[in-house]
């Protein structure tokens, strides 16, 4: 850091197992990526081109090189692997994956229905291509999920090889694990906690007063996702008790 201040609390190092940000990119240019790095890089550990955005973006190799030559995981947005999937195309899909250069894949069914059993299946098989996250939780705000049934799911995903479980909450914050006015399901969180490890889940967080949540309930050191690349700096900052929402949260109280 820049200078000393005490009593700040100790976040992981990169690269890092746990007290991942995971950014959002829905469409940096090369330069905005190469600027997005100089200044947040540091506190990044993984970028997801959002949502099928990298079957439109403009000299994609150039922008993936970027990301490459900083050492940033990169990995396509679940819809993505949904949409190919959709179309058949299963073995397409990994062999673009292979050609892109990606180490990185989520295997996700936010927006079709995948018999878990086959979802599970594609995950082993992924596992021998790239590190694979898988997102439980639907993109349809109707489809309430129980707690139980998270717990299952996000179980067997990481028996089947997920390295991390992401918690669905789409880019605006307002469904799978929040209502849709972004309040956070408290109770479904914390009974998914009684089950599953907090290092192994990613929570999408994309709003400041979810994010807030998370650092509350978990420590400075939660997994969290769908970070605007201009919300990085805050959030650190957050993370650490350097901002008005945690300034308290590690001060000695003596």
């Amino acid at each position: 850091m820049n200078y000393r201040l005490t009593q700040i609390p100790e976040r992981t190092k990169q690269p890092r197992a746990n007290g991942l940000t995971m950014v959002m990119d829905k469409g940096l240019s090369i330069n905005q990526a190469k600027d997005f790095l100089s200044v947040a890089g540091p506190h990044v550990d993984i970028v997801k081109l959002g949502f099928g955005t990298s079957f439109v973006t403009p000299n994609l190799r150039e922008k993936l090189a970027v990301y490459r030559e900083a050492n940033m995981p990169v990995y396509f947005g679940g819809t993505l692997f949904e949409a190919f999937l959709i179309r058949n195309q299963f073995d397409d899909y990994v062999e673009v994956c292979k050609d892109y250069g990606v180490s990185y894949i989520e295997v996700s069914d936010g927006s079709i229905t995948i018999p878990h059993a086959e979802k599970c299946g594609y995950i082993e098989k992924l596992t021998q291509h790239a590190t694979v996250l898988s997102e439980v939780g639907s993109k349809d705000a109707a489809h309430i999920i129980p707690p139980y049934k998270w717990i299952e799911l996000m179980r067997a995903e990481l028996e089947a090889g997920s390295s991390y479980v992401i918690a669905e909450a789409r880019e605006a914050g307002n469904v799978g694990i929040y209502r849709g006015s972004g309040e956070v399901r408290e109770g479904l969180v914390q009974e998914i906690l009684t089950q599953i490890p907090a290092e192994k889940i990613i929570w999408e967080a994309p709003q400041k007063a979810q994010q807030l949540y998370f650092l509350e309930l978990i420590g400075c050191n939660v997994n969290l996702g769908n970070i605007a690349p201009n919300e990085v700096l805050p959030l650190e900052a957050m993370r650490i008790g350097l901002r008005g929402d945690t300034f308290h949260l590690y001060l000695d109280k003596a």
